[in-house]
């Protein structure tokens, strides 16, 4: 019974540390690459986004297998993502479309690598699928919530319809591209530092270290946006 508590530390611990991670990166692409987009006035910025939000939890799935952790990585996206509020002064209003958009994505995609983790590992067609078919659930979720939570100006200038078009298909293409893509990357991760990933210590000291800068960084582009 002790040995078998103790031999479940260090996995929760790593799963932990994983979803800390993974979440803090995805919360700086949001923060600093989103910014930056908007400030350019790149016309794909959400659909682009979507695709690195799904190309960063592709990553993860491949490391640790748990779908579940996608929540949890969202979840912590959000948090990155509200640095805002006490930053800026604003209302957590202010982002509440953005955060549920994150939220919405990580749970969707959560839900089909339940239902096909182990077809998406065989199968570069079915992750291709699997990306845009949860980038469009998340889209229509992000569409009804967000008009209930915070219907901003933007969203009410679309009916259902006309958002998925305009906007799931873009989400859908991005992430069906890149989506693959971060599971090649998680692939070469696995197989190439597997002992570094999953027993040394230095790992969990570099994964605190990435979280750390990547919470940095972001409260800087928030403090320095527009």
């Amino acid at each position: 019974m002790n040995q078998n508590k103790v031999s479940n530390i260090p996995v929760l611990f790593r799963l932990t540390v994983g979803i800390l991670m993974f979440g803090s990166i995805w919360g700086l692409s949001e923060v600093a690459l989103g910014g930056g987009l908007q400030a350019a006035n790149f016309p794909y910025r959400a659909g682009l986004l979507t695709g690195i939000g799904m190309a960063i939890m592709g990553i993860a799935l491949v490391i640790y297998k748990k779908p579940a952790m996608l929540i949890g990585i969202g979840l912590v996206t959000v948090l990155v993502k509200l640095l805002a509020v006490p930053i800026l002064h604003i209302s957590v209003m202010c982002k509440a479309n953005s955060c549920i958009a994150v939220f919405t994505e990580a749970i969707a995609l959560s839900l089909l690598a339940f239902l096909l983790l182990r077809e998406m590992g065989k199968n570069i067609y079915m992750r291709m699928g699997s990306g845009a078919l949860a980038a469009i659930a998340a889209s229509v979720c992000f569409y009804f919530v967000g008009m209930q939570v915070a219907p901003c100006q933007y969203l009410l200038s679309f009916t259902p319809g006309g958002f998925i078009v305009t906007e799931g298909l873009i989400w859908a293409a991005f992430s069906a591209i890149l989506l693959p893509l971060g599971y090649l990357v998680g692939e070469k991760l696995a197989s190439i530092n597997s002992p570094v990933l999953t027993r040394r210590p230095i790992y969990y000291a570099a994964s605190v270290s990435t979280v750390l800068f990547c919470w940095g960084v972001s409260a800087l582009a928030i403090a320095a946006g527009p």
